[in-house]
């Protein structure tokens, strides 16, 4: 079967080669989106979200540097939410895009928050997923105890169970198919069994900065407020533990048009295919993105 999308690789202002997925027609009706994921996530997460949305819209889901088909650095101090930030403003370049709706999954919703107090104009309008400006500690150090340093599994059963165990808690009711599906999209395949789809040294620079900070994770209360003068929807996992309630009521309540829903039995962070999510994505941009 074909894919559903276009290969697009592109160059960094430092020179590395990124690569996204660009799914939809170009002169589709609707706003472009640009669909950015998490910490050591890839294109391949928003695979379903995208195939939806590319009825009415362009839909380009980059692999962020060190991710996916992304080059890696040399660096680690190059693994920043501002170099990624203007990585996303060279694939908008390169795709000659000049403004879009911007879908970030955790890191790539922090990436958002940074875009909009940098370069405002080129974002319509915005989806967190399961990110804020104010994240749970326990969160940030859950992630950062295993991001770099987990084993890679052996085979792609091994991979399958080794995901269940570390998430089941948070999502309770997905099926062993889809704990296989969500594998696939967690590792690359070398060879016939997986590996790491990320360079080990994102972990290290998560840790880096950590250490820099003493432990505090700074808020981003500036950014989300540059961001929320565009219609903002926040969605959270019902289980996050990096996105609480509260923070999500202070969102809604602080700033004219930022709505939110929960999706149900998910954890950090929802897939985005939850029919509830997907419904209220899709009103959400009939409203601001035709």
């Amino acid at each position: 079967m074909a894919a559903s999308f276009r290969d697009v690789f592109y160059t960094s202002q430092d020179g590395l080669q990124l690569y996204a997925r660009d799914y939809g027609d170009r002169a589709a009706p609707g706003t472009p989106v640009i669909c950015l994921p998490g910490l050591t996530r890839n294109s391949k997460d928003f695979d379903a979200l995208a195939t939806h949305l590319a009825a009415k819209h362009r839909v380009l889901c980059p692999d962020f540097r060190g991710r996916g088909r992304s080059a890696w650095c040399d660096n680690w101090a190059d693994y920043t939410p501002a170099h990624e930030m203007m990585d996303t403003l060279d694939l908008m370049g390169a795709a000659g895009i000049g403004q879009a709706v911007f879908i970030g999954t955790s890191r790539g919703g922090i990436v958002t928050m940074a875009l909009a107090a940098f370069r405002p104009n080129v974002i319509k309008a915005a989806i967190l997923n399961d990110i804020g400006p104010e994240l749970e500690r326990k969160g940030i150090e859950r992630i950062a105890g295993y991001v770099g340093i987990m084993e890679t599994p052996q085979s792609w059963d091994e991979a399958a169970v080794k995901l269940r165990m570390m998430n089941e808690r948070e999502f309770p009711n997905l099926t062993a198919e889809e704990w296989r599906a969500f594998s696939r999209r967690t590792f690359a395949e070398d060879n016939g069994a997986p590996k790491l789809d990320y360079d080990p040294k994102i972990g290290t620079a998560m840790r880096k900065g950590l250490e820099a900070s003493n432990g505090e994770v700074p808020t981003m209360w500036p950014q989300f407020g540059a961001l929320a003068q565009k219609p903002v929807l926040v969605v959270r996992g019902e289980n996050s533990d990096l996105l609480s309630e509260a923070i999500v009521t202070r969102m809604t309540a602080d700033y004219v048009d930022v709505s939110a829903v929960t999706a149900k039995d998910r954890g950090h962070a929802p897939f985005l295919d939850e029919p509830e999510v997907v419904a209220t994505i899709d009103a959400f941009l009939d409203r601001v993105a035709r």
